[in-house]
């Protein structure tokens, strides 16, 4: 008895301006010349933020930190289609992601500098503290994502990370549940192409990382990541899917990590200068300034005005962030849970009787 396919599966290639910023007018999103100006503005702010996270590492100021270069189109635009009532669950590039939702940079820079406090962000930002470990997250997320669904809130959870977190087993428990229960989570994969040393197709046989979500039950999609319109668009459609009670959806977001994994990385160690060229030419804010020019939405005067205030932005939350007192060594049982657990609870005792007995408490 001879085969037949049982069902078909194609997963979708969104992108709307070309390396030229020559937009396609038909897929085009409906933004208004201010909202444009944002993109740009919040793009050209993250990367003023992460060349200064830099030099400040360099300078001993901050400890290891990772470089968001090249990703700003994908964080910028999929962090735009969000509402503030929805639920971010970041990985740890996601630096552009939290300067949209309005976390201060000051608590970016004390996260990377190892102060706990950084972790301490406020309830109604909505937005979980940054994840190390890779991949562990996204059951979290998922698991938020379920209990909007139980209470009827029309809440939406977006799950960030990375290629190599999609070699991971949370992340594959994590896509079943969520098409088992078809539930209002937004996977945001920011396929930068490298999990440390190790490139994209020694992570995956697959020809894209979107088509795994097919295997749980769902659409996936890949879109060019440089590209802030079609990430937008990208975004808003997988979102009001979600809130509608159409289920998830993976957006695959194809970008480019220019910079080291971290600051504790050597990327020359396992890729040439050749490997970069193609992608400088991709750059997601030049792009997007070519498309502003044909719109008279940008100058070089208006340029010199976005990058000083993001300077000055920048260089004032340094400052806040430098002035801040000297943390409280019991804060690092305070930020893990609400509540902290009776172990740690005990083993914070610990820490502060002794403290006091060494006259050296800061607070109970």
């Amino acid at each position: 008895m001879p085969k037949k396919p049982i069902k078909q599966f194609s997963v979708e290639w969104l992108q709307i301006l070309d390396e030229q910023g020559r937009p396609d007018p038909q897929l085009l999103p409906a933004l208004n010349p201010k909202e444009i100006e944002c993109f740009y503005e919040w793009m050209v702010l993250t990367r003023v933020f992460d060349e200064k996270a830099l030099s400040l590492q360099r300078e001993g100021r901050l400890g290891t930190y990772a470089p968001v270069r090249g990703q700003e189109a994908t964080q910028v635009g999929s962090a735009y289609a969000l509402s503030p009532s929805d639920w971010i669950f970041p990985a740890f590039r996601e630096m552009g992601v939290g300067i949209v939702r309005g976390i201060p940079m000051r608590m970016l820079f004390q996260y990377w500098s190892g102060d706990e406090r950084g972790s301490d962000v406020p309830l109604h930002q909505h937005y979980f503290p940054t994840s190390i470990p890779v991949g562990t997250h996204i059951p979290h997320a998922v698991g938020a994502a379920w209990a909007a669904k139980i209470r009827k809130d029309p809440t939406v959870v977006a799950a960030y990370f990375g290629d190599g977190a999609t070699s991971k087993g949370d992340f594959h428990e994590a896509m079943n549940m969520a098409g088992i229960f078809h539930l209002p989570v937004v996977f945001f994969c920011q396929n930068n192409q490298w999990a440390i040393s190790v490139p994209v197709e020694r992570q995956s046989a697959s020809q894209t990382l979107a088509q795994k979500a097919l295997a749980y039950g769902f659409e996936g999609i890949r879109v060019d990541g440089n590209d802030i319109f079609a990430v937008y668009q990208a975004a808003r459609e997988a979102v009001e899917k979600a809130r509608s009670g159409g289920g998830p959806t993976l957006v695959e977001c194809l970008t480019y990590r220019i910079g080291d994994h971290t600051t504790a990385d050597d990327a020359s160690r396992y890729r040439t200068e050749e490997d970069l060229k193609p992608w400088a030419a991709k750059d997601p804010i030049k792009r997007l300034r070519k498309f502003m020019e044909t719109q008279d939405l940008w100058t070089p005067d208006y340029s010199k005005q976005v990058l000083a205030e993001a300077d000055r932005r920048v260089n004032e939350a340094i400052k806040e962030f430098e002035e801040q007192p000297a943390s409280d060594p019991a804060d690092m049982f305070r930020y893990i849970y609400y509540e902290p657990t009776p172990p740690l609870k005990e083993q914070m005792d610990d820490l502060l009787n002794f403290l006091r007995d060494h006259g050296q408490e800061k607070k109970s």
